[in-house]
């Protein structure tokens, strides 16, 4: 239950504050600094969202090319894809 919590704070929760931060930034203090800083805020928030879903896509990649290697591998021993018939069928 822990876990869940954790991985749910670092994939969502932390970045959404983060990106809550620059806006409530932005919100007090309307000048040129403020505004660069609170950008700079949302932009490092939105990046820590990105970077976790780039990870994710990468690593569902390597499962699909696992999933391939197990079929071609399957393909090698019994002469068909492991969701066709056999040919003798």
């Amino acid at each position: 239950m822990h876990e869940n919590w954790l991985l749910l704070f670092v994939r969502h929760i932390g970045p959404a504050l983060v990106v809550l931060a620059g806006i409530v930034v932005f919100a007090v203090d309307r000048s040129v600094i403020a505004a660069e800083g609170a950008a700079g805020i949302v932009g490092a928030g939105l990046a820590w969202w990105l970077f976790g879903w780039l990870f994710r896509k990468g690593v569902e990649g390597d499962r699909e090319r696992d999933a391939e290697d197990r079929a071609r591998a399957y393909f090698d021993e019994h002469g068909h894809w492991p969701d066709e018939a056999p040919p003798n069928a």
